[in-house]
């Protein structure tokens, strides 16, 4: 079975764009207009993104992206279900974007253990603050280890620096369970 990855953050962060940027076919989209008057934005993901990718060596990868408002949360883990790995975005623009990170880990926490998991935090450009290693501060709090990086998600190179630390970071758990 190929190896499924899960986009997941709050609206904004860049989830549907990231797989569009790697996606080697037009992603499946469930994008409606927003009627939310606190997301400013014109659509937003009301069920799921669905990509696939070809990596190096010709592995394919299905790749998910959650819907971001928290009233979605019933859907979180349905998508994480079998998933191999997890890249919870951040966008830093919001007004608490450590604070996004904490229901994040809050919600899927039963089933972090279990995946290979990263952290890109967007927008660091132009919101230097909080800093990435506030980030892994609020990861320690949590009795979580995971990669914190800078990304910009309409950038492929930085998305799918994501998704090999992700396979990466599986393929070494597995070593480690076999041993």
């Amino acid at each position: 079975m190929e190896p499924k990855i899960v986009f997941t953050g709050p609206p904004g962060a860049g989830k549907t764009t990231a797989i569009a940027a790697i996606s080697d076919t037009a992603p499946i989209v469930t994008d409606v207009a927003n009627h939310d008057t606190g997301l400013a934005k014109a659509r937003t993901t009301v069920g799921m993104d669905y990509g696939t990718v070809a990596l190096e060596g010709g592995e394919q990868v299905r790749l998910f992206g959650t819907p971001g408002q928290e009233r979605f949360d019933f859907l979180w883990p349905i998508l994480v279900k079998d998933a191999l790995g997890l890249a919870i975005l951040i966008d830093n623009s919001r007004p608490d974007p450590v604070a996004d990170l904490r229901v994040f880990l809050k919600s899927l926490g039963p089933v972090l253990s279990k995946l290979a998991c990263v952290v890109g935090v967007g927008r660091l450009d132009t919101h230097p603050r909080p800093g990435l290693e506030d980030f892994i501060d609020e990861l320690a709090a949590a009795g979580r280890m995971f990669p914190v990086l800078p990304v910009d998600v309409r950038k492929r190179e930085d998305v799918l620096m994501l998704v090999e630390l992700m396979l990466a970071q599986a393929e070494a758990k597995n070593m480690g369970e076999q041993a």
